[in-house]
């Protein structure tokens, strides 16, 4: 790997670190900005990178560095209620950046965060609901409904983001 592409590995990492800091507490699971990050880390450094960057903020997060909401860290967040969607991150970076190195423009980013926020909905969902005894029901209500309407405008600004870099500099 180039020292370039390091740095933006651990840039977006550091990043999806700090938007999990600002947190608005609902209940079980808490509206943050990493979803943003998130999407941004695969719609602007594409699949590899993207993936990367949120590997690195597991890995970080799972050895205690206090980079999950609240200023948490450890490897009880990955298997608790959250988990699942925590675990979700790289794949999301890494669909949202497959879709959008296909071409970058303004659909394909869209494309791209619209998949990336259902795989954290999905793979959230399923860990709270089992989590949870198999309430999945519950679980949606809990974790996937209340998301919705704010994670459509995260994805927006992603979008948003996204095109605004990709048209400013050559990543």
């Amino acid at each position: 790997m180039k020292a370039k592409e390091i740095s933006y590995v651990g840039l977006f990492a550091a990043l999806t670190a700090i938007g999990a800091q600002i947190a608005i507490p609902i209940g079980t699971v808490p509206i943050t900005f990493q979803v943003l990050f998130v999407l941004l880390s695969g719609l602007i450094l594409g699949t590899r990178l993207g993936f990367l960057s949120q590997l690195v903020y597991l890995f970080m997060g799972a050895i205690g560095l206090p980079v999950f909401a609240n200023f948490s860290g450890g490897f009880g967040h990955i298997y608790g209620p959250t988990g699942g969607y925590l675990l979700s991150f790289p794949v999301a970076a890494f669909l949202a950046g497959l879709i959008s190195e296909k071409k970058k423009d303004i659909k394909n980013y869209a494309i791209g965060s619209a998949i990336g926020i259902l795989t954290i909905y999905l793979l959230g969902w399923l860990r709270l609901g089992f989590f949870m005894g198999g309430d999945f029901e519950k679980a949606f209500l809990l974790g996937v409904a209340p998301f919705i309407p704010i994670d459509a405008l995260k994805g927006g600004l992603a979008v948003l983001i996204a095109d605004r870099v990709h048209k400013s500099i050559k990543i």
